[in-house]
This record gives structure tokens, C-alpha cells and sequence, in this order.
């Protein structure tokens, strides 16, 4: 299950950053050169969106790279991922995938309670 979760971890923080570029740059572009009416404005919270570009998939990829060790550290770290990126981008056809991996990546790090290592977290 640690593997499992390392890899969802590890793919969904890579998609999420894929978002997370286009995202900011969106924001980006719409205050340098302005909005386009009836085809391009501002988001509502600029430094939402600037700040959970960053920050979520940089959670979901330390999560994931710290599921074999502290497995329920790891988990956290990628439930507040998908959870930051579901609140800052919403559930849509580009972040179904990063939010679902991570999710589960985190679901499946804390579940593993029993791992094959003497190291347990309850």
C-alpha cells in the first residue's frame, strides 16, 4: 500500500503541477494585459489560486515521497493537497485526475497501519 500510495503521490503532484503553471499563469497574463470581455477575466481570489499553485502539489509530492517512510505523515500531506486543490480549482475535467490521485495516495498511505516495516503509526 506505501507503494501505491508513493506513486499516486508522486503522479498526482507532478499533474497537479501541470495545473498549478497554468493556472498561475492565467492569472498572470489577465493583470498584465487585461481582461477580454466575454472570453477572458480575473478569478475572484488571485492569491488563492497563486498561493495553492504552489503549495498543493509541492504537498502532494513530499507526501508522496514520504509514504514508505512515515506513511501516515505522507497521507496527511497528500489529503491536504487534494484538498487545497479542490478548494482552489474546483473539481473539473483537468483536475479530477491530481485530485483523485492524491485522495487516494493519502487514503492508501494511512490505511497502511500494518506495514512490512517494523515502523507503525497506531
Amino acid at each position: 500500500m506505501r507503494n501505491a500510495a508513493l506513486v499516486l503521490g508522486l503522479i498526482g503532484g507532478l499533474i497537479g503541477m501541470l495545473v498549478g503553471f497554468f493556472s498561475y499563469g492565467y492569472t498572470e497574463v489577465i493583470e498584465r494585459w487585461g481582461e477580454v470581455d466575454g472570453m477572458f477575466a480575473q478569478v475572484d481570489d488571485v492569491q488563492l489560486i497563486r498561493t495553492a499553485s504552489f503549495f498543493a502539489p509541492l504537498l502532494a509530492l513530499a507526501g508522496g515521497a514520504m509514504a514508505k517512510s512515515r506513511a501516515l505523515w505522507g497521507g496527511v500531506l497528500m489529503l491536504l493537497s487534494a484538498a487545497g486543490m479542490y478548494h482552489a480549482f474546483h473539481f473539473n475535467v483537468f483536475t479530477m485526475f491530481p485530485i483523485g490521485f492524491c485522495a487516494l495516495g493519502g487514503l492508501l498511505a494511512i490505511a497502511a497501519g500494518k506495514p512490512d516495516e517494523p515502523k507503525a503509526h497506531f
